[in-house]
């Protein structure tokens, strides 16, 4: 495997490569869910590397170069397995015309042999994503002045795909859910529900969460879940440490929730399960499936968000014991 540094430990193996290059030599059928934030093409360039999807010239090319890696993501997953891909409708604001970024990307999947099985929203504050973006838009101004020309802050998608075949473990929760990671604040009469050994039809805890994971919008996530950790972060936030910036890093600017990331996990993966991101960043995919109980398995092509990525994951099971009961119930009233 031909990569620049690596991390390899009981719980994770973390590698600063080419994504292709490293799932490429992962054995078949080895991993049990993948999830990621692709490059959104056209849209944010993250380094000056050649290797780097976000650098192609076309939208052409960089279909041509994600569906590299698409093959390879159906090759080393288990049958019945799921893929989850985190995405965005790109408006005419950032690259001049709007592009369908999450019909594209189910084409590939489907061309590769995984079944999409559907999506979920996130609603995103159009204040937020203005501040985030700067796009034009999405400025109050541009209603004053003509607001024909205004924009929509568009939601991001989860992406869910399904591998043919048999799924030979069962993913259970034989007490229901006994967590839930979200902004709601759940009533008192739920939460003593709390790993209830009973019928399952009576467990109120599992239920409340259940209705939200299974929603096609999860209005519910937290961004303060990414603050406290240090994962999920902009780039600008990566080098806040003292490390050198890379004049690039003011370009990382769409972070994968840590809220949606450990809903995958836990949904999709029995713990002691390995879960494997491509585009690992500063190592939020990675971070959630070792605080979960899970394995990891990351690349990341970028130099500063590898050296990040490496201190974050390696304190995710001691934040998960720091958080012990504090952190099962969601947002605090």
């Amino acid at each position: 495997m031909a990569v620049s540094d690596q991390v390899i430990t009981d719980d994770y193996a973390i590698y600063n490569g080419d994504c292709v290059e490293v799932v490429s030599d992962l054995p078949a059928t080895s991993v049990d869910l993948s999830v990621y934030s692709p490059p959104f093409a056209g849209l944010f360039q993250y380094s000056g590397d050649e290797r780097d999807m976000s650098n192609c010239t076309s939208y052409d090319q960089f279909y041509r170069q994600y569906s590299f890696l698409i093959q390879h993501l159906h090759r080393v997953t288990k049958p019945g397995r799921i893929n989850a891909v985190h995405c965005m409708d790109i408006g005419e604001d950032a690259v001049g015309t709007s592009h369908d970024l999450p019909g594209n990307i189910i084409k590939l999947h489907e061309e590769a042999g995984f079944k999409f099985i559907g999506r979920r929203l996130k609603w995103n504050e159009p204040l937020q994503v203005r501040l985030r973006t700067m796009v034009r838009g999405l400025a109050h101004q541009t209603i004053c002045e003509d607001s024909t020309k205004s924009s929509i802050a568009h939601a991001d998608y989860i992406l869910f795909f399904r591998k043919g075949g048999e799924n030979k473990v069962p993913v259970t929760h034989e007490r229901g859910f006994t967590r839930y990671f979200g902004a709601e604040v759940m009533p008192d009469d739920v939460r003593r529900f709390r790993d209830f050994d009973g019928d399952q039809k009576e467990n109120k805890f599992s239920h409340y969460v259940w209705r939200r994971y299974a929603s096609s919008a999860w209005m519910d996530i937290r961004a303060s879940n990414n603050q406290k950790t240090g994962c999920g972060l902009t780039a600008r936030a990566v080098v806040d440490d003292g490390e050198a910036r890379e004049p690039d890093d003011v370009k990382h600017v769409h972070p994968l929730m840590l809220d949606i990331i450990h809903r995958c996990v836990e949904l999709y993966t029995n713990p002691g399960e390995t879960v494997l991101t491509p585009f690992m960043g500063v190592g939020s995919e990675v971070y959630s499936p070792v605080y979960l109980g899970r394995r990891g398995i990351g690349a990341e092509l970028k130099k500063s968000y590898f050296r990040q990525a490496v201190k974050n994951i390696a304190k995710a099971k001691d934040d998960f014991r720091k958080d012990g009961v504090g952190d099962l119930f969601g947002a605090v009233a």
